[in-house]
């Protein structure tokens, strides 16, 4: 018997008769002799709409009562779970952020997991219940009720099954796994059997959209292990895993890339102590996250420095740089929306060479230009045009040896 954590996504749930599949699936697993605990995602479309409706009613939405307003999506499926697993003779008991004492601190919208609790849960658990949870939320210590972000419900998922325990935490969602790239542009891409916690890090911050990133954080630090798979078929899917478990240790086991970039650059500023700090402290005051930085030495006692950040934050960021450089001397401030960025992930980078010298080689035969690198022990990752991302996405994938055999 084995203590399992279920988390089923929007899609999973998105209408009755899907949540009563869902149902099926968790008796399933009770059946065999299981621990069932189950969280769940608001239906597909009901955050965005809570979010229109409150807009219609305020042009700028006060944050604590959105997250009273986004925490009844997540309310509602497990009320409906509950019901019908009831309907269907089993012990089952919805509840809610606040009920398993899922701790946060103030922050709404966005809200950091402090301390879970957790006590109900474990009473129910003994008494051989099923627990359905309602994920992405929880409460402040002033008891206010607080949503952990976009895709806070995989945290939510991971974080109680540390707290509790469990065995394995099942992610199901509308892929059957975690792929070496994205299926809807590499037709060759395949599914993993096994990635591992950082790997599968690197791919959730680089524009792999399977997990959110948090969640892989918390799996890593309570070494849980993580099943993705599909709610709509019975085949295994891709196991996220400490990376000394056994798995194969490819030189690349993926590539990503990322839309969601634009870059910035400063001209002929001063090459002067303290200039980077005037740079990038308003950016960081403005809660704009800075992601590649490289600057380039000119002679004369000047230098150029380009940096990426989120392209939604691009015209708020490119404004605070105008200031910045007429108040540094800087000469230009220029951007560009219209890039990608693509990167190559694998835990076996750490002993494989090479690596590098294939992937800006099999770019360069594409006449593919690169505007930017950055690297860490398990990723290499550039910066180019976006017309070029699908192009590039396929022959990286081809020169590592990731296509289906």
């Amino acid at each position: 018997m084995s203590l399992i954590v279920q988390k089923f996504g929007g899609t999973s749930v998105a209408d009755p008769e899907r949540i009563m599949n869902v149902a099926k699936r968790v008796g399933n697993t009770y059946d065999q002799g299981n621990d069932v605990v189950v969280i769940l995602s608001a239906m597909a479309g009901v955050t965005d709409n809570l979010i229109g409706m409150a807009q219609a009613v305020a042009e700028s939405p006060d944050s604590r009562e959105l997250d009273v307003l986004l925490a009844t999506g997540e309310q509602t499926t497990c009320a409906l779970l509950a019901l019908n697993l009831k309907s269907m003779n089993y012990p089952a008991q919805s509840l809610m952020g606040h009920q398993v004492e899922l701790m946060t601190d103030h922050c709404f919208g966005n809200a950091r997991i402090l301390d879970i609790k957790a006590d109900r849960v474990r009473e129910l658990l003994d008494r051989r219940h099923i627990v359905v949870i309602a994920g992405f939320q929880g409460c402040d210590l002033d008891g206010n009720i607080t949503t952990l972000g976009r895709g806070g419900s995989d945290t939510s998922a991971v974080a109680i099954a540390a707290a509790i325990k469990a065995d394995v935490c099942e992610i199901f969602t509308d892929v059957d796994g975690i792929y070496t790239a994205d299926p809807n542009i590499c037709d060759k891409a395949r599914k993993l059997d096994t990635i591992s916690y950082d790997e599968m890090l690197n791919m959730a911050s680089l524009g792999a959209k399977v997990l959110q990133i948090r969640s892989v954080g918390f799996a890593k630090k309570y070494k849980i292990p993580v099943h993705v798979r599909s709610s709509f078929s019975e085949e295994e899917g891709t196991m996220v895993v400490d990376e000394n478990s056994g798995m194969e240790r490819l030189a690349v086991s993926s590539v990503t890339h990322d839309h969601n970039q634009a870059r910035i650059t400063l001209k002929k500023v001063p090459d002067q102590p303290g200039i980077a700090a005037k740079i990038f402290s308003p950016i960081a005051d403005a809660g704009i996250v800075v992601d590649m930085i490289i600057q380039n030495t000119r002679a004369g006692g000047e230098t150029d420095l380009t940096f990426t950040v989120p392209k939604n934050d691009f015209q708020r960021a490119l404004e605070l740089q105008k200031k910045v450089a007429a108040d540094t001397g800087a000469e230009e401030v220029f951007g560009d929306e219209k890039i990608a960025k693509i990167s190559v992930i694998g835990v076996g980078m750490k002993d494989h060479s090479g690596v590098a010298s294939t992937m800006f080689s099999t770019l360069a035969c594409e006449n593919i230009n690169i505007m930017m690198i950055s690297t860490s022990e398990i990723r290499i990752s550039c910066v180019i045009e976006e017309k070029y991302t699908e192009l590039a996405v396929r022959v990286l994938h081809t020169a590592f040896g990731l296509d289906k055999e």
